[in-house]
């Protein structure tokens, strides 16, 4: 049929409308409608899984047996242009200075660092070679290799930015270097030879102090975590003296205080009053307030400076990937640095990443039951999402493995229940009053803290490259 023959009642415009129309009948209908929606609202897995202690007073005091040894620390660097400079201040973090204050003696130590660049496959010390500097890892990526017992080269571990290896050095003129470090990125060095640091050492009466003190604590006995060691008798027969002994405790043991996330919801008299059918509108305001103190409240257990899981992991106890995309290899070695793991925490993208370097290898995860829910798994232990966990510039993140519970010896979290006007566990909805603009305003307000009860409960694989390899 061509235009031309159309008929005329098809074609007009202005026809005579022949029954109600759908957008006048709307006024007379019900509409059905859903609670308000929130984006923010995510799985929450870590408040989840995390078992709460009762923090009565406010604050938790975690003791433990006393240790002689301190763990190293991360070192941070300024850069200008192309040169970089150790903070001196940030020495302190060597386990030969830590305690040591003294900024003169630091600025003076970090003026005799000197740079060294270097490419990818340099190898930077062969193992057997006199250690004489120790080295500070200002950018890159290094790999730790050694020689096995039947002739095959094996990895020991890979340092990153802000590590160092040859502390040794600086106490030790005939220390040599127990094993190959290579380069597997380009990077900068920052090193401090024993020379330099005995010409400090020699007209620094402090220091030579300071240095005397750790060489003692170095020879007391210990057990191999640094623990004062408890004496034992095993295997003797007859009358064998025993050991006398007593477990020390550490004398100024970490406080963790309670943290707090608050905000004033407020709600005009004029809403509670006369929009309350078919949902009451002070509690769907309510509702998404408590949703989005909860996602402030996870947020913070993993990124707070104080007590956040990212920042109170055990430096010993921090990995990187041996090649940047997670492998089943770099999982292993993250899941035996604890006994009892009960839970990974990954980024929803990193546990993507962790998906495509198990199909690399040929594997697949598997799943467990967890609550009702199927969640993938490796050696039986749930990998979880978190999206709180932080992804870099440079497109890595970082994998959370911990045990959990007080009773093994685990991380767990803090709050105090039975608080005045308490709304849940551990968060309160107090009424503050109406103004003369005839708002009413609600104090709404959450308690919370983690702790970590021993160094191994939780441990952190850093770097993690989750961006895909092209193809």
């Amino acid at each position: 049929m061509t235009v031309d023959s159309i008929p005329e009642a098809e074609t007009t415009p202005d026809a005579p409308q022949q029954s109600l129309s759908t957008a006048a009948a709307r006024n007379l209908a019900t509409t059905t409608k859903s609670v308000p929606q929130m984006q923010e609202i995510t799985s929450r897995w870590l408040l989840r899984m995390l078992p709460w202690v009762e923090a009565k007073g406010g604050a938790y005091r975690v003791n433990r047996r006393l240790r002689h040894t301190v763990g190293d620390g991360r070192i941070e660097f300024v850069q200008e242009g192309a040169t970089v400079r150790v903070i001196p201040r940030e020495l302190g973090e060597l386990a030969l200075l830590r305690g040591f204050e003294d900024t003169d003696v630091l600025t003076a130590l970090a003026g005799r660092c000197t740079q060294r660049d270097f490419a990818a496959g340099d190898v930077l010390v062969e193992r057997g070679s006199p250690a004489d500097r120790i080295h500070l890892i200002a950018h890159g990526r290094v790999r730790q290799t050694s020689t096995g017992k039947y002739g095959a080269e094996v990895a020991i571990s890979t340092l990153a930015d802000g590590e160092h290896f040859g502390e040794q050095a600086l106490l030790d003129s005939g220390a040599r270097h127990d094993c190959t470090v290579t380069a597997e990125t380009a990077g900068i060095l920052l090193t401090l030879s024993h020379d330099d640091f005995a010409a400090v050492r020699a007209c620094t009466p402090h220091l030579q102090a300071h240095v005397d003190e750790f060489c003692s604590r170095k020879r007391q006995r210990q057990n191999k975590h640094g623990e004062a060691e408890i004496a034992l008798s095993a295997g003797h027969v007859g009358e064998a003296e025993l050991p006398g002994t007593f477990v020390d405790y550490e004398l100024e043991p970490r406080e963790y205080e309670l943290s707090v996330a608050q905000t004033v919801l407020r709600i005009h008299t004029r809403v509670a009053d006369l929009y309350n059918d078919p949902m009451n509108q002070s509690e769907q305001q309510l509702r998404l307030t408590i949703e989005a103190l909860r996602e402030r409240q996870e947020h913070e257990l993993i990124n707070n400076r104080e007590f956040g899981l990212l920042h109170n992991a055990d430096f010993k106890q921090r990995i990187q990937p041996r090649s940047g995309p997670p492998t089943p290899d770099d999982m292993d070695d993250l899941l035996c640095r604890r006994r009892g793991t009960k839970l990974f925490l990954a980024h929803p993208r990193t546990i993507a990443a962790i998906g495509r370097g198990f199909n690399a290898c040929g594997l697949y995860p598997d799943h467990v039951d967890l609550g009702g829910q199927s969640v993938p798994a490796w050696r039986g232990v749930p990998i979880l999402p978190c999206n709180k966990i932080p992804i870099s510039k440079e497109q890595t993140s970082s994998i959370i493995a911990m045990r959990t519970g007080e009773k093994n010896q685990g991380v767990i979290g803090l709050r105090q229940t039975g608080l005045l006007d308490e709304y849940e566990e551990g968060l309160s909805v107090r009424f503050m009053g109406i103004n003369e603009q005839a708002i009413i305003s609600y104090l709404v307000s959450t308690y919370y803290s983690a702790a970590v009860l021993l160094p191994d409960a939780l441990g952190v694989m850093e770097n993690v490259q989750i961006a895909p390899r092209p193809h």
